[in-house]
């Protein structure tokens, strides 16, 4: 592996001085989503154990647009000494296959640094919309053009309603955001009929009534609401779309750099108040090593390659 001078010194520094990650800097963790969403949300939680472990501030960019892309260019074209990480999500192994020019290689042009967690989505309707079931739902559906929201075409949330509408028979109005605090607002205003949202966004909209959960896009229930059904639990099978995050950085990244990261990662993964605040976000951990979670962004990238195709969705 050909590395810079400046990755080479940051490799050494990682292995030579504990307490010392980088240094030229501030550790900087790219989120190429607006803030309050699930990246944000693990990227701050993550960065001040990140910094006391590393002995360096980190500091966390918030830099949405374009389905993520913004952000994921911005990483792609970074030294690879250890400064620069980015939170991804799976729109990241989606973008590939809806856009024609995607300016990064998803699966070969960063580095993978450590898998994060996963994040159920729920299908929520407003309470206007006079359906409590998935059967209803479907059935509603089909009678008429629903009008569903998502922060941009092809994030999973998109993903999941084009899915759910492939698998049962129906076709919904797709009406996308630039981001998903607007496009949660509209379902609380009853401007939009429905739309998928991470359990963490919609529980507490869930309890104050302002919106109905109708069943969970995961193979299995999920621990912060129990009582909700799954798709396949409510009759529609295959047609589950989970929220994925994880760790890269710039390609080229040294091996003991990219496992003192992963290793300090894993142990902010593994911490008790973190347990309690993915518990509390409807988030399960699931730690790996950076060769696995290659193995796993290269999957999903020709796995949505495969599906797309088959919903003839594209973004361009």
């Amino acid at each position: 592996m050909n590395l810079t001078r400046r990755a080479t010194l940051a490799a050494a520094a990682a292995l030579t001085a504990p307490g010392v990650l980088a240094q030229e800097g501030p550790v900087q963790i790219i989120v190429p989503y607006t803030p309050g969403t699930g990246h944000d949300i693990l990227a701050r939680g993550m960065a001040p154990f990140l910094g006391q472990r590393l002995g360096q501030p980190v500091v966390v960019d918030n830099r949405p647009g374009a389905s993520g892309n913004i952000g994921s260019v911005a990483v792609s074209r970074a030294a690879p000494d250890g400064r620069v990480l980015m939170v991804q999500g799976n729109a990241f192994t989606i973008n590939p296959a809806l856009f024609r020019n995607v300016p990064y290689d998803a699966s070969g042009g960063f580095t993978a640094i450590a898998n994060l967690v996963r994040a159920d989505m729920v299908l929520v309707v407003n309470p206007d919309v006079a359906v409590s079931d998935l059967r209803g739902f479907v059935a509603l559906a089909k009678a008429r053009s629903l009008d569903y929201g998502s922060p941009g075409v092809g994030t999973p949330q998109h993903m999941a309603m084009a899915l759910l509408g492939l698998r049962a028979g129906f076709e919904a109005n797709h009406v996308p955001y630039r981001g998903s605090a607007p496009a949660v607002q509209d379902v609380l205003g009853k401007r939009l009929a429905c739309m998928f949202m991470p359990v963490h966004t919609a529980l507490p909209f869930v309890a104050g009534g302002q919106v109905k959960p109708i069943a969970v896009a995961a193979a299995r229930r999920t621990p912060a609401a129990s009582d909700w059904p799954t798709l396949a639990e409510a009759g529609v099978s295959e047609a589950e779309v989970d929220l994925w995050y994880f760790v890269l950085g710039p390609t080229g990244m040294a091996p003991p750099l990219v496992g003192r990261l992963n290793e300090t990662i894993n142990a902010w993964l593994a911490d008790g108040g973190t347990a309690a605040m993915l518990r509390a976000q409807g988030m399960t951990a699931e730690p790996t090593d950076p060769a696995r979670l290659a193995s796993m962004v290269a999957a999903d990238v020709a796995r949505w390659r495969d599906v797309v195709g088959r919903l003839g969705i594209t973004a361009d």
